[in-house]
Parts: structure tokens; sequence; C-alpha cells
């Protein structure tokens, strides 16, 4: 029996639906995989520690994602403050 145009266009946009989720999870995967590299070496180096710190606190704008680093950027500037004091350059 021979589907409708109606099925097939109902079909199809459930086949592009799964491919968005799937294509939006990889995304995000990739996000969180970045971000732990990043993360994990910033705190290991204090001159990266600090950049990540900066970087954090210039880019991120958002009240509600502010809270939530608040204790990323506390442990990014303790391991900043192992580095050796910086030299004026002026």
């Amino acid at each position: 029996m021979a589907r409708s145009i109606d099925q097939q266009i109902a079909e199809t946009q459930a086949k592009l639906a799964r491919l968005k989720q799937r294509q939006k999870a990889g995304e995000t995967r990739r996000k969180i995989i970045v971000g732990s590299v990043v993360i994990s070496n910033a705190l290991k180096e204090p001159e990266k520690a600090r950049a990540l710190a900066a970087l954090l606190r210039r880019a991120v704008t958002r009240e509600v994602d502010q809270k939530e680093l608040v204790g990323l950027i506390e442990d990014l500037d303790q391991a900043a403050a192992k580095a050796a004091p910086r030299e004026d350059r002026s």
C-alpha cells in the first residue's frame, strides 16, 4: 500500500528532527570535552589559570552563569596565585 504524501512528509520531518537532535548532542559533547581539557590544563599552569579566569570574568555576562562559575573562578585564582609575581613592565 502506497504511503500518502502527508505520511511521507511526516516521516521525513521526524527523520530530520532525529538528525538535528543527534547533531546537537555531538556539539554538546565536544563542548564538554574541550571545556574539561581547558579547565584541567589551566588549573595546572598558573598563567593559563590567570588567562582563563580573566576570560570568564569578561565573557560571561549572564548573572545565572556567573553564579555557576564562582567556584571555578576561585579555583583558577588560587592556581594563578601559585605563579611567580608578575614583573611590572611599564
